[in-house]
């Protein structure tokens, strides 16, 4: 069983910044994928931004340029950093892993971030 813990949430005001950690009980060398979510009251579960083993990400087109998704191999760790956050920013943010194929996947317990304007 692969544990994952995010941390890092919180509030903040507009145009600020924080960065989620996604800390895994497992190297990550090991995770073929990681990535964040992020729901919003009454909305779906959607997916923010990816990386994977070898280190190619991709990113929601709402957070494209004000997002960084990384990770520290040395610390099992994944990372969202983000910047110029707006309101609609706000929502539980959760991690999740995939790991070998057919994944065996794995979601964190969430994170919530709200942006006041």
């Amino acid at each position: 069983q692969v544990q994952l813990v995010e941390s890092g949430g919180g509030l903040v005001q507009a145009g600020g910044s924080l960065r989620l950690s996604c800390a895994a009980s497992i190297s990550i060398l090991s995770i073929n994928r990681m990535n964040w979510y992020r729901q919003a009251p009454g909305k779906q579960r959607e997916l923010v931004a990816a990386i994977t083993s070898g280190d190619t990400t991709n990113y929601a087109d709402s957070v494209k340029g004000r997002f960084t998704i990384f990770r520290d191999n040395a610390k099992n760790t994944v990372y969202l950093q983000m910047t110029s956050l707006k309101p609609e920013d706000t929502a539980v943010y959760f991690c999740y892993a995939a790991i070998g194929f057919p994944p065996l996947t794995y979601w964190g317990q969430g994170t919530q971030v709200t942006v006041s304007s």
